[in-house]
C-alpha cells in the first residue's frame, strides 16, 4: 500500500526535552508518554517519506509553505539545550508532486528554502522524540498561511495525491499546541474562550471530523489564541476517504497550553473502489493510450451496458477540477464499449480546453461516463429541465450542447443560453432544439 499510511498531531513545547525542562518535563509527563506511542506506531508502519507541518516555520500570509532545497538542519542552542543537532534529506521526487498537485488545484504555493533552511522548534521538538525513525528518511518540512481553513483542507487533500502519485508510504505530522489562554498565569493571558476551544478540536479530531473546524466560531479561535488548527485541517484532509482509526492518547495544559496528541493509523487492507463496468472501461482505455500510444479493443464479455447504441460523453477530472471531456451526441459506432474507449481518449488527449493528460496524471484521476438517450425535439423552453434533461441547440452547422445536472447551472433559461453560447449562435436566432436524459456512471468506491 502506497500513500498517507500514517498521521499524528504532535505538541511541541522545549519544556518537554530533559535538557531544556531540568526536571520540570515531569509535568507533561503524559505527552512525553504519548510521543513514545507515536515513535512506535511510526516506526511499525515503516514509511518512506515524512511530512512535517509547523506553525514555527516560514511563513507567506498569502501562499503555502514547502521546502525545496536538498536538505533541512536544525538544533535547539537558542533553547540552551547543545547537542540536539539534525539534518533531514528532502525527498524531491514528492516535492515536485506536491507542486503539481497544488498547481493543479490553484492552491498558491511557495518555496520556503531554495538553498538550504534552519528548522524551528515546531519541527525539532517532535523530531526529538521521533530521530529513530526520522533520521534515515526524508523529512518535508511544509508550512501554512492566512489563507481560509478550507484552502488548507485542500493542502491536505493534495499531500495525499502527491504521496499516492509517488509510489511511497509517507506520514504526515501535525505539529501545533492548543490554546495558549487556559489559565490566568498562561504565557498569552486567560480567555475562557481557550478552553471551549480545546474542547471542541479535541472532539472534532477525535471523530475525524473536519467540517467541525471549518465551521468553528472565528471569534472563539482568535479569543483561544492556538497555533495549531491549521496544521491538523492540512493532516485531516490528507486522511479523507481512508479507514483511519484516530485515538487520543493526551491532553493537557499545566502550563496554559494546551497540548494535544493523537495518533491516526490507516488500515492497510484498503478495500478496492467498487467501480462500473463502463467507467472501468474509459479509465483503461485512457491509460493505456497515454502510457502506450495504443487504443484499447473491446473486452470479449461484455456487460450489459456496454453492447447497444448510443452516444457517449466521458468527463475525466483532478480533484475536483475537469481535466477533459469528449462525447457524441449520436452513436458513431456499432457499441457503446466502442464509444466509451474512443470518447475516453479524446477526452484525455483531443479537449482544446486543457493540454494533453500526462502519464504522471493519471494515478490521480476520476473519471464519468453519461450514456445518452436519443434525441427528441423540442419546440419550446417549457419543455426543458436542466436538472433531468441535457440540451442540443442546432442552427445549420452549429451545434451546442450542455449535460443536465450540472452544479454550475441553476436553470433551463441559464442552460440554453450556454449552449448557443457553445455554439457561437446569437441568442435571437430561430434553432432546434433537442433534449436528452443520461445514465451517469461514476466511480462508486
Amino acid at each position: 500500500m502506497t500513500g498517507i499510511v500514517f498521521g499524528c498531531i504532535t505538541p511541541h513545547p522545549p519544556i518537554m526535552l530533559p535538557q531544556i525542562g531540568r526536571g520540570r518535563e515531569s509535568e507533561v509527563s503524559a505527552s512525553i508518554e504519548a510521543m513514545g506511542r507515536i515513535a512506535r506506531e511510526l516506526a511499525e508502519s515503516q514509511v518512506d517519506t515524512v511530512f512535517i507541518v509547523s506553525p514555527h516555520g516560514a511563513v507567506y500570509p498569502d501562499a503555502m509553505g514547502l521546502l525545496t532545497a536538498p536538505c533541512s538542519v536544525g538544533t535547539m542552542s537558542e533553547w540552551g539545550a547543545m547537542g540536539i543537532d539534525c539534518r533531514f534529506d528532502n525527498d524531491p521526487q514528492i516535492v515536485a508532486a506536491l507542486q503539481q498537485e497544488a498547481k493543479d488545484a490553484s492552491i498558491p504555493l511557495r518555496s520556503i528554502g531554495e538553498a538550504s533552511y534552519d528548522l524551528d522548534h515546531g519541527v525539532m521538538v517532535p523530531a526529538y522524540f521521533l530521530i529513530d525513525v526520522l533520521k534515515s528518511r526524508p523529512l518535508v518540512p511544509i508550512s501554512f498561511s492566512a489563507l481560509p481553513l478550507d484552502m488548507h483542507l485542500e493542502l491536505g487533500r493534495a499531500v495525499a495525491r502527491a504521496s499516492e502519485t509517488s509510489g511511497k508510504r509517507v506520514a504526515l505530522i501535525a505539529s501545533g499546541d492548543l490554546s495558549h489562554r487556559l489559565i490566568p498565569l498562561a504565557p498569552a493571558g486567560y480567555d475562557p474562550a481557550g478552553q471551549e476551544f480545546d474542547k471542541q478540536l479535541t472532539q472534532a479530531v477525535a471523530s475525524l471530523d473536519s467540517g467541525a473546524l471549518l465551521e468553528m466560531d472565528p471569534d472563539m479561535v482568535s479569543r483561544a489564541g492556538e497555533c495549531g488548527l491549521r496544521s491538523i485541517v492540512i493532516l485531516l484532509g490528507a486522511l479523507e476517504g481512508l479507514e483511519v482509526t484516530a485515538d487520543v492518547l493526551a491532553y493537557e495544559g499545566p502550563f496554559g497550553v494546551g497540548y494535544l496528541t493523537a495518533s491516526f493509523r490507516v488500515a492497510e487492507d484498503r478495500p478496492e473502489p467498487r467501480v462500473h463496468p463502463l467507467v472501468q472501461l474509459a479509465r483503461e482505455s485512457v491509460e493505456e493510450y497515454v502510457n502506450s500510444n495504443t487504443t484499447k479493443t473491446p473486452p470479449v464479455q461484455l456487460a450489459d451496458e456496454m453492447t447497444q447504441q448510443a452516444g457517449v460523453f466521458v468527463s475525466i477530472k483532478r480533484g475536483d477540477e475537469l481535466r477533459g471531456c469528449v462525447g457524441t451526441a449520436e452513436p458513431i459506432t456499432p457499441q457503446i464499449a466502442e464509444e466509451v474507449i474512443a470518447n475516453a481518449i479524446g477526452a484525455a488527449t483531443r479537449d482544446p480546453r486543457f493540454s494533453p493528460i500526462t502519464t504522471q496524471e493519471l494515478p490521480g484521476l476520476r473519471y464519468s461516463v453519461d450514456v445518452l438517450s436519443p434525441l427528441e425535439p423540442v419546440s419550446e423552453s417549457d419543455s426543458l429541465d436542466s436538472k433531468v434533461y441535457g440540451l442540443l441547440v442546432r442552427k445549420g452547422d452549429k451545434t451546442g450542447l450542455l449535460l443536465p445536472d450540472l452544479e454550475q447551472v441553476k436553470s433551463p433559461e441559464q442552460q440554453l443560453q450556454i449552449c448557443l453560447a457553445k455554439a457561437g449562435i446569437d441568442p435571437d436566432d430561430v434553432v432546434e432544439m433537442f433534449r436528452f436524459s443520461v445514465e451517469r456512471y461514476r466511480d462508486l468506491g
